[in-house]
């Protein structure tokens, strides 16, 4: 199990961008670090992490600056089932081949 230190490196990417995201985000709203840090209840030293795509930063924390920036329905869909295509591929292989209405036996 990797430790925040040493995430896998697609991981931390992404981590990055989504900081990144945040940060033009909260630009594009005009929005101060000191009154965003203040309304997500957290330091700026955290937000600035957040904002970095530091990985020690909280899922917590970072859903409270989406909701703050409007962003609260993307969450949702991060983990979204249905663009899951490994987890549907190996469901599929385990649907039965025959499907026999119940009390019927075999011939």
């Amino acid at each position: 199990m990797a430790t925040h230190n040493s995430i896998p490196i697609p991981a931390a990417r992404a981590l990055r961008q989504l900081g990144a995201d945040l940060r033009d985000a909260r630009r594009r709203r005009r929005i101060p670090t000191k009154v965003m840090a203040e309304r997500a209840g957290i330091s700026r030293t955290t937000l600035s992490k957040a904002e970095k795509g530091e990985p020690g930063v909280s899922v917590g924390t970072l859903a409270t600056l989406m909701f703050i920036l409007g962003l609260t329905e993307r969450l949702a869909t991060v983990a979204d089932v249905s663009h899951d295509e490994v987890g549907r591929d190996l469901g599929d292989e385990l649907l039965p081949q025959r499907i026999r209405p119940r009390g019927q036996e075999r011939s």
